[in-house]
């Protein structure tokens, strides 16, 4: 899943972002059963209280749950922004006739030198894995072409690296108080600016977990 690209220079600043500073974590109860509706499609906010530096102030889409465990890409960590037809190029694509910039954001300590594309969910090709009616992901760098040309999804996000969970492990941390839950909205995924996205998230909380 996802397509390999980063530069050093923002391998590196992945890097930094995801660097542990504390111990790890407890590790989830034995026999603890993940849950019968799955969470795909809605927003994780990181406590305050929350014990893993690397998540502080974080915001997390969750892209799949199931038996195998779960999945979600920060939103509120940007990178860089840097040339769409450098990254093209990086991915091994045509960048001819390419203008313009592209936002990289850093989407999780997994894999970080892969990339995950969030997106509004009109846009469909091979790949796509639709989350929850309204947001999608696809695995294809060829959305690249697409944004680049113009017939690309409305709105889009590239992170690269994920969360992830082992099964039982997320609700291990949730009865814990590490994280909220929300459900999406198009404006905290892709519009809101991003250093607003953990407060306006907060305020849409109602009741705490």
């Amino acid at each position: 899943m996802g397509f390999s690209w980063l530069s050093p220079a923002l391998l590196s600043l992945a890097a930094m972002l995801w660097s542990a500073t504390l111990s790890p974590t407890n590790p989830p109860s034995p026999g603890m059963e993940p849950p019968h509706a799955s969470l795909a499609g809605d927003l994780l906010i990181a406590s305050p209280q929350i014990g893993d530096p690397r998540f502080w102030h974080t915001v997390i889409l969750i892209v799949v749950q199931d038996d195998g465990g779960t999945l979600g890409i920060v939103i509120n960590r940007p990178v860089a922004t840097v040339p769409l037809d450098g990254l093209l190029k990086a991915v091994g694509l045509n960048s001819a006739g390419i203008k313009g910039t592209i936002r990289i954001f850093a989407g999780g300590p997994m894999t970080p030198t892969v990339g995950y594309i969030l997106h509004s969910a009109e846009y469909h090709r091979a790949g796509t894995i639709d989350i929850d009616g309204h947001v999608a992901m696809t695995q294809s760098p060829d959305i690249l072409l697409d944004i680049g040309h113009g017939h690309g999804p409305k709105k889009s996000l590239i992170a690269f690296g994920y969360a992830g969970w082992a099964p039982g492990q997320l609700e291990f941390e949730l009865a814990r108080g590490d994280w909220f839950i929300i459900p999406e909205t198009g404006k905290l995924v892709f519009d809101d600016k991003r250093d607003h996205v953990w407060d306006d998230a907060m305020a849409r909380r109602t009741t705490p977990l």
